[in-house]
């Protein structure tokens, strides 16, 4: 029997010849990545030098941060926690990415999504580091242990393999595909567990596709989320990689947990509807209801190619009267490649309101919504509250679905647009 991807990643960073699911083993991650947030690495770094007497950090060139929440500072106290974390990262010679954009995005941009690496964060979005086939797992106040340790305790995942068959029609994007296979499989489909995809239908998605449904894993139940890249996303990460490591495969024979076929040419639009993640249904079903906001941007859904439909669903009309579009591109890099394509200019024509990168209206401290109001959104989550006030409402959806909507100022499918 063979080995998963993750199985060889994780046997590498253990020092071992191989490893199967379910094996406990100490492993030393080759890179532990934070964004810095109040009760997280405030608190870290007081706990590791009260707690565990660590003055400066031995392995410094393991560890990243990043200022992409409260961006820019609304109050001293939010200021005040960035103070902490520039001071910090200069004490010990850590590498801080500050105002680049959304960490998870920038990460990559940066050279952290190295292929065959093992990437800790405390927070799960950093999955989407699995598109370039680095294992990045989010283990929350365990980063602790990252931190203070040279390894980690950790049991092996099993996995779950996804194969993607057929073909993406019109208006159909990688965030439908996301949606979709937490219909069919379950929120709870793969947890505790890694979720690899692949199959012959991976050449109908884009690296920044990829990325979007990578990053959204933790819906599924999934720990973190892989890819074995293809030469593609070898060309995009390699030259950026900050350490040279041999890319890793699945074998043929590996173990998997459960197999899903996944058909793509099954597939419309969907749209997630409040409070919860997994309630995925066809578009068609909610169209015409009404809105008053519209958010485009997060780290799953504001890249190039999201700017771009949107643009171009949007080319030469107007929001919407009384619609409010926010756009918020995923990072610096991201804004500057649509800035020069022109799609910022198209979509600032239109009535969108557009924003330098930032998480901050992804959780609602940018861009809230009062009671009543109703958002459509590429956000990470529609729990109540997550954008504002707990009575309004937020529905998950793509980016050509959000453009679509600002147009008429209620659900509406982006395929007529097309």
């Amino acid at each position: 029997m063979g080995y998963t991807i993750t199985e060889k990643i994780l046997a590498r960073v253990s020092g071992l010849d191989h490893v199967k699911a379910g094996d406990e083993v100490m492993a030393k991650p080759d890179f532990i990545t934070a964004y810095d947030f109040p009760g997280y690495t405030d608190v870290y770094f007081k706990q590791m030098k009260e707690d565990f007497g660590i003055e400066r950090v031995a392995e410094p060139e393991r560890i990243a941060m990043f200022i992409d929440h409260m961006v820019p500072a609304a109050t001293p106290k939010e200021e005040e926690l960035h103070i902490v974390t520039r001071k910090w990262c200069a004490e010990n010679n850590v590498p801080l990415f500050e105002r680049k954009g959304i960490g998870h995005q920038v990460a990559s941009e940066v050279g952290y999504a190295v292929p065959g690496a093992f990437v800790v964060h405390f927070d799960g979005h950093i999955s989407q580091l699995g598109t370039f086939g680095t294992l990045a797992m989010g283990i929350r106040r365990n980063l602790l242990e990252a931190l203070v340790n040279e390894k980690i305790s950790i049991k092996v995942p099993h996995t779950v393999r996804v194969n993607l068959t057929g073909t993406l029609s019109k208006g159909v994007l990688a965030r439908d595909v996301f949606h979709h296979l937490v219909r069919e499989m379950g929120p709870a489909s793969c947890r505790f567990q890694v979720l690899e995809l692949g199959g012959p239908g991976m050449a109908q998605l884009t690296t920044e596709g990829l990325q979007t449904i990578t990053g959204l894993a933790m819906f599924t139940g999934a720990v973190t989320a892989i890819v074995n890249p293809d030469q593609a996303r070898l060309d995009y990460a390699l030259p950026r990689a900050r350490k040279k490591l041999e890319p890793v495969y699945s074998d043929a024979d590996a173990d998997y947990a459960k197999v899903y076929e996944i058909d793509l040419d099954a597939l419309e639009p969907l749209i997630v509807i409040p409070p919860t993640p997994a309630n995925s249904r066809n578009l068609s079903e909610y169209l015409g209801l009404e809105l008053t906001n519209g958010y485009l941007g997060s780290c799953a859904s504001g890249r190039l190619e999201d700017l771009e439909i949107a643009a171009r669903i949007l080319q030469g009309k107007q929001v919407a009267p009384g619609f409010q579009l926010n756009v918020v591109p995923t990072s610096n890099e991201i804004m500057v490649a649509a800035s020069r394509a022109g799609y910022l200019a198209t979509l600032t024509e239109a009535g969108a309101f557009v924003s330098a990168p930032s998480c901050d209206y992804c959780f609602g401290r940018m861009g809230a919504m009062s009671a009543n109001q109703r958002a459509v959104s590429t956000g990470t989550l529609n729990v109540r509250g997550r954008m504002g006030s707990p009575d309004s409402e937020i529905y998950l959806c793509s980016a050509a679905t959000v453009a679509a909507s600002a147009l008429e100022g209620k659900i509406a499918d982006p395929r007529k647009y097309l």
